[in-house]
């Protein structure tokens, strides 16, 4: 199940037992903070916990305050959380440098309508947008241009914006046991994952109950029809040969993802590369391919590998982080 689900079915659970459920959210943060923006938990009165704003002490914290606000204080609240020991009365007791503010709110009875709104969304995995406001939780299925944005003029004035359901699409070139390897981890984190593959009944393709998408496809020329370029697009090729993989790359070397990457030995790419610098293909576009894909770890296994190339993919995703 989406992580997100997870969090938001507690908050439905919660309100129709009339059970007092806090929300936190990370609105925005900085440096080397443990919670990211985005990142959210749900605590309600019974004590009952989902998600995460960073864990540690920090988040420690913040679940008893939630829980004394379920009892006592009511109001929402932002907090400045500092990770700086020598911040005084203000920090985390954490040492890692860094600041993030925590959004603490709680939920009321007349949300629910809005929380079944988005967990009917995520169900169908699909995208829309969450806002934060004073007192206020809102929901449209409409898909915002950023994935998260935060505006504050005052305590009483601000507003939070999030791009709420997967935030990354992930395609999979290939379903063999690479590419089942690869999904099973990937669906770990925040990326809708889809596989293509040329032959049917494949066993590895039958087997992978992570990918969101498996389509069989006649030829690998299709991609260029199927595959839409993105900045939060991933694309790994890892198809059962050079011939397919000359054919999956060619279809696509021409769009933008935010990355591409292609599996193989150094002899196989090199000879792709010469040959494609023979028929002049753009310099450019062959400077963006990821390849050999994955960051040096000396992979052996199916798993190991998979390991190497999530790592490269996490690293571009977050290569925008302070």
């Amino acid at each position: 199940m989406n992580k997100q689900l997870t969090i938001w079915n507690l908050i439905s659970h919660s309100l129709h037992q009339q059970i007092p459920v806090t929300l936190l959210y990370v609105l925005e943060s900085s440096g080397s903070s443990p919670g990211r923006q985005g990142f959210f938990m749900a605590v309600n009165a019974l004590g009952e916990m989902s998600g995460s704003i960073g864990g540690g002490i920090m988040e420690h914290r913040f679940v008893e305050m939630a829980k004394i606000k379920l009892t006592q204080d009511r109001s929402t609240m932002i907090r400045k959380q500092v990770h700086d020991k020598t911040a005084g009365k203000n920090s985390s007791g954490m040492i890692c440098s860094g600041e993030q503010s925590i959004l603490l709110y709680l939920l009321k009875p007349e949300d629910l309508t809005t929380i079944q709104n988005i967990i009917s969304l995520l169900e169908k995995n699909q995208n829309g947008t969450l806002i934060l406001s004073p007192n206020r939780i809102q929901f449209n299925e409409s898909v915002p241009c950023k994935d998260y944005e935060f505006v504050m003029h005052t305590d009483e004035d601000w507003f939070y914006k999030e791009k709420i359901g997967y935030k990354n699409l992930l395609s999979i070139i290939g379903g063999g046991h690479c590419s089942l390897a690869f999904s099973q981890l990937m669906s770990q984190m925040d990326f809708y994952i889809k596989v293509y593959d040329q032959r049917p009944n494949l066993k590895t393709m039958l087997e992978n109950k992570k990918a969101h998408e498996k389509h069989v496809i006649a030829d690998y020329t299709e991609l260029n029809h199927l595959i839409s370029p993105g900045n939060n697009h991933y694309v790994v090729i890892m198809t059962f040969g050079y011939r397919t993989d000359d054919i999956a790359l060619r279809a696509l070397l021409h769009k933008e993802f935010r990355y591409l990457g292609l599996l193989g030995s150094k002899a196989k790419i090199k000879k792709m590369f010469e040959e494609y610098k023979k028929e002049n293909f753009s310099e450019d576009h062959l400077q963006r391919i990821y390849t050999p894909i994955g960051i040096p770890i000396k992979s052996q296994t199916t798993e190991e590998i998979a390991i190497s190339i999530a790592a490269e993919i996490i690293r571009v995703k977050n290569s925008h982080l302070s």
